[in-house]
């Protein structure tokens, strides 16, 4: 399953699902089969055979909830910083144009906090965050927007 917020369950979700785990392992404790057991629980039977086999390594208390899976790299204060930093935009810290790109962010990261991160780190980190992906609008110089409309208009209907 794919989370929305960028990976992982809440807290809140986390809370809600270890008693779903205590139910199965006492129904493992019975010996009732992994379908009738995702069935009623509504899991997937694939969740089920990981509880199963957490259970019959350490018992009721291998179902407990473990936490989060990865906590950030960038806490939420520090995120706060880089938002200041990034407000100050790629100019502000020493490159040519005005785009953030991934790479920049994540030297930016480096050299601020000393936290050396994956692009692929920074990108759930901003997306976490709200931020979304941006693309500049490239025209060319010479554009002519009249004549673009006209084209539009007249030629782009009859090549359909």
């Amino acid at each position: 399953m794919r989370y929305a917020q960028g990976g992982g369950l809440t807290a809140e979700r986390r809370r809600f699902r270890e008693p779903i785990r205590y139910q199965a392992g006492e129904r493992f404790a019975h010996g009732e089969r992994t379908a009738v057991i995702a069935k009623d629980l509504r899991v997937s039977e694939r969740s089920v055979e990981r509880w199963r086999h957490a259970w019959q390594e350490g018992g009721m208390d291998a179902l407990a909830s473990t936490g989060p899976a990865k906590l950030p790299k960038v806490s939420d204060g520090q995120f706060t910083e880089l938002e200041k930093e990034l407000a100050l935009g790629p100019a502000g810290h020493g490159w040519e144009d005005q785009r953030w790109t991934l790479a920049r962010v994540r030297a930016l990261i480096a050299w601020k906090f000393g936290i050396d991160c994956s692009s692929a780190a920074v990108w759930r980190l901003l997306h976490r965050h709200g931020w979304s992906w941006q693309s500049p609008a490239r025209r060319a110089l010479e554009r002519d927007e009249q004549a673009v409309g006209l084209w539009k208009k007249d030629v782009w209907p009859q090549a359909e």
